[in-house]
């Protein structure tokens, strides 16, 4: 007879065997504190223009260098649950500004820390959360007086390219500008006049080989293709674009012929390629000099086509199908038949080029607004020019956030300093134990200076006292000079270090929603994981393999 347990009583009994369940501050806070602490040092390390690299092989074995904290975290399968909701703060950022994704970690990882330690004084969570959101608020009255640029011309390239640096500065430092006027050249040459701009819209394409100050920026798109048939080029050319196989239709039902001459078999065939011939020789009567498909193009096919001089291209890929459609203006056919004059695009230049040894079908627009542009990246390893990308990325997305808002404030730490002055100042006109929460909001903002002077090497309590006291000074525009020797300041104003207003405003935002969110939980409970018990692994290649 098998003998009753008896499960330990409370939320326990009501669940599942294996499920765990942590509560209170020791168990529940502290944990989750600690694990957010550690995952904001981590990524902390990369902020900045000096930032370390961090090297990630993520679930399918794919090997990344970079120190861009979006593509970490996304690539890291975090699983502690509340690092999870840091991750998702930074996710948030991601989409809503498409930058500051390591922001928003540093400062909720030290908002944090900060209210550990006034929860070992005696204060609750409550009122930390609370101070936090007054803070909050504070920061986003005081954040518009500290605005010090503004763009309202979005078609000014040098003005939008100052604008652009910083944000790639800090994935690329030394080839900001290069990159930056690539990425002003592409965003300015497709802005449309009345809707938002599309990030989509430019587009990237990479092709090792030669050095960055090689990649250029082309008006129309690019594909890692070779053509089809034998004709290579066409100019003002007419575009048809299919999304079907160009070749023989199949017949819907199938069925069994009996053939007994020579004559039979050369007239059943000849049905079919008449008719394949009369559909491609209307579609070229219609003035086309190129067809895009989106599937196979057939032998028969091909002949026929080579034999009117069209020029033939397959993008397998629907989505660049449909860029490309956009590109030159053309509606996607879903069967093969012969296009109206609206269903047509237009191309000024489709050729094939060779660079460094790769070929490429090139669709430039020259004379005419392309909807489309593609920024060709050219560097030695494709590591390297996946960095590159992801620094493009974030360039395009300030732009995005530029054509919306146009204001800047100062970087390199001086909007954090002020506001952390600020907040000491307004911690003193508070009555209860928030302003304590206030005091340590002010001390998580220095996190941002210090940041950047640690990964710079340079002694980040020095250089905190010496922004500090210029901004005593009245100096608001003041932060951390990376290039000098010594514990320098600079005015960022002056020197170009601009932050876009809306990075800050949501980044703020986020970083204290996931703070305040992580300090509320005060249990955690976890359900048995579904499913048994995992095989034991392998030892794969050891040396006692039998």
């Amino acid at each position: 007879m098998a003998l009753h347990v008896p499960k330990a009583p409370g939320v326990p009994s009501m669940l599942k065997d294996g499920a765990r369940m942590f509560s209170g501050l020791e168990e529940a806070v502290y944990r989750n504190i600690n694990a957010c602490k550690q995952f904001a040092q981590s990524v902390r390390s990369a902020y900045g223009p000096n930032g370390m690299n961090k090297m990630i092989i993520n679930h399918i074995d794919k090997q990344f260098i970079t120190s861009d904290a979006g593509t970490i975290i996304r690539e890291l399968d975090v699983e502690h649950p509340a690092a999870k909701l840091m991750v998702l703060a930074s996710q948030m950022q991601d989409s809503e500004v498409g930058d500051g994704t390591n922001f928003v970690i540093v400062i909720s990882g030290a908002l944090l820390e900060a209210a550990e330690e006034l929860l070992r004084l005696g204060v609750t969570t409550s009122e930390i959360a609370e101070g936090y959101e007054k803070a909050l608020d504070k920061c986003l009255e005081i954040l518009p007086e500290l605005v010090c640029q503004e763009i309202k011309d979005y078609k000014n390239v040098e003005a939008v390219t100052r604008g652009i640096i910083p944000s790639i500065m800090s994935k690329q430092y030394g080839n900001e500008e290069f990159i930056a006027s690539l990425v002003a050249k592409a965003c300015i040459a497709i802005l449309p006049e009345k809707t938002t701009f599309n990030v989509d819209n430019v587009r990237i394409c990479k092709i090792l080989g030669a050095g960055l100050l090689q990649s250029e920026v082309l008006s129309g798109m690019v594909f890692k293709r070779e053509v089809e048939g034998d004709v290579s080029s066409a100019s003002k050319a007419k575009v048809a674009v299919y999304s079907c196989p160009i070749d023989i239709t199949q017949t819907e039902t199938k069925g069994t012929v009996l053939i007994k001459t020579a004559d039979e078999l050369l007239n059943f065939s000849k049905g079919e390629e008449s008719l394949l011939e009369k559909q491609i020789k209307d579609i070229a009567d219609t003035g086309v000099k190129v067809i895009v498909a989106g599937a196979k193009f057939g032998d028969m096919a091909l002949h026929y086509l080579n034999k009117f001089g069209i020029m033939s291209v397959r993008i397998p890929s629907k989505f660049d199908l449909r860029r490309l459609a956009k590109t030159v203006n053309a509606t996607v056919l879903p069967r093969l038949t012969t296009p109206t004059a609206d269903e047509l695009g237009y191309c000024d230049q489709v050729l094939v080029e060779e660079l460094g040894d790769t070929r490429v079908v090139v669709f430039r627009m020259e004379n005419t607004e392309s909807r489309i542009a593609t920024i060709v990246i050219r560097g030695s390893t494709d590591n390297y020019m996946d960095d590159i990308e992801r620094a493009i990325d974030d360039g395009v997305n300030t732009f995005k956030g530029i054509a919306r808002d146009g204001r800047f404030l100062p970087g390199a730490g001086a909007t954090e300093t002020e506001l952390a002055q600020r907040l000491l100042q307004y911690a003193d006109t508070l009555p209860g134990l928030e302003q304590y929460a206030v005091r340590k909001f002010a001390v998580a903002l220095e996190s941002i200076p210090r940041a950047l002077a640690d990964n710079s090497g340079a002694n980040a309590t020095t250089v905190v006292n010496n922004i500090y006291k210029a901004h005593k000074e009245g100096n608001k525009n003041v932060g951390y000079d990376i290039d000098s020797e010594e514990n320098g300041v600079v005015d960022a104003n002056k020197k170009g270090v601009l932050d876009l207003y809306v990075l800050k405003y949501w980044g703020l935002k986020y970083a204290v929603g996931a703070a305040t969110t992580i300090l509320k939980v005060d249990q955690i409970i976890m359900a048995k994981r579904a499913g048994g018990p995992k095989p034991p692994k392998q030892n794969v290649g050891s040396d006692d393999e039998s």
